[in-house]
């Protein structure tokens, strides 16, 4: 039987160095390079703020649950790098150049609860922009002066939204059909907007009056259109609007009766060619009906008339014979 040869001092100390490093190191997802001219500490936190930034960092530790890249000049974020990210719980963007954020930019961050996009140069938001952030609880969005547009279903999948702020952006209309399905929603800053108090905005106006205490600043949400309105609070027009906007018909209301109009012409149509239609046959079933019980009564009055002739000759024999 062989022996193995025994292992040398060295060796033995390389092993217990190798073992007592693989004990107490970290994950290599927790240890992995911070970016250059960023902080990371052992609380998941990389800060990296104010640091001129032009591009999103590289190199982020995987297990990041908290990542501020504020006020540095970052014009994109890349879909490929963030959703790397998917434990990440607060995201702060604000101040900087972002011109565009689609729904494909938050694909996988589905614990995301924190997001900040306030003072950079986004200009609308799409369908679905945040759909994949299931746990969004806070959603900051001011400041950006060539927002001027939301898309109605942007937060529809949003149900644990409860904050939500674009203050101070270039918004005249709000379609608030979602926004008011949504159920756990308690704050919603609308202030500093050019908002234009017409029918488009109807909803908004009234909503803001019944459920004013939803609204940050409400005092300060006001009209800046058209002239008549201008220093109105949305909450004073609403009334004002309804009455105003339903006292004549617009066109679609023109389109519907003119739709309807097409459809009752239509079925008074075939209704009556239906009727005229079972008047015909109904008038030749009555006809031929009238015919055959006709022919049965001369029929009739056929064979009663040859029995009466027989019945008076019969009586007429014995007369001649007395």
């Amino acid at each position: 039987m062989r022996l193995l040869p025994e292992p040398s001092a060295q060796s033995l100390r390389l092993i217990f160095l190798l073992i007592f490093v693989m004990g107490v190191a970290p994950s290599p997802a927790l240890t992995a390079g911070c970016p250059d001219r960023c902080v990371c500490d052992d609380q998941l936190v990389v800060q990296c703020a104010g640091q001129q930034l032009t591009d999103f960092p590289a190199d982020l530790p995987l297990a990041t649950r908290q990542l501020i890249i504020s006020n540095n000049r970052i014009g994109e974020l890349p879909a490929l790098q963030l959703n790397y990210l998917s434990d990440l719980v607060y995201l702060d963007c604000s101040n900087n150049s972002l011109t565009e954020i689609s729904e494909s930019t938050f694909g996988n961050l589905r614990k995301l609860a924190y997001l900040d996009l306030s003072f950079n140069t986004l200009a609308q938001i799409d369908d679905r922009t945040f759909g994949p952030l299931a746990s969004l609880v806070m959603l900051r969005m001011t400041d950006n002066p060539g927002l001027s547009e939301i898309h109605p279903d942007a937060f529809s999948e949003n149900a644990a939204l409860q904050v939500l702020d674009v203050s101070r952006n270039n918004l005249t209309a709000l379609n608030i059909s979602t926004l008011i399905a949504l159920p756990a929603l308690r704050s919603l800053g609308l202030s500093g907007n050019p908002w234009r108090c017409d029918c488009d905005t109807e909803d908004l106006c009234l909503w803001v009056q019944i459920e004013g205490f939803k609204f940050q600043d409400e005092g300060q949400t006001v009209c800046r259109g058209p002239p008549d309105m201008t220093g109105q609070r949305l909450a004073e027009v609403g009334m004002q609007l309804r009455a105003e906007c339903h006292q004549g018909l617009g066109y679609w209301d023109y389109l519907f009766f003119i739709a309807i109009g097409f459809v009752i012409f239509s079925a008074g149509t075939v209704s009556a060619w239906v009727m005229g239609v079972l008047m015909v046959l109904y008038e030749r079933y009555s006809k031929k009906k009238s015919e055959q019980l006709d022919s049965e009564d001369e029929e009739e009055r056929g064979g009663v008339g040859i029995g009466s002739n027989q019945g008076n000759g019969d009586l007429k024999k014995p007369s001649m014979q007395v």
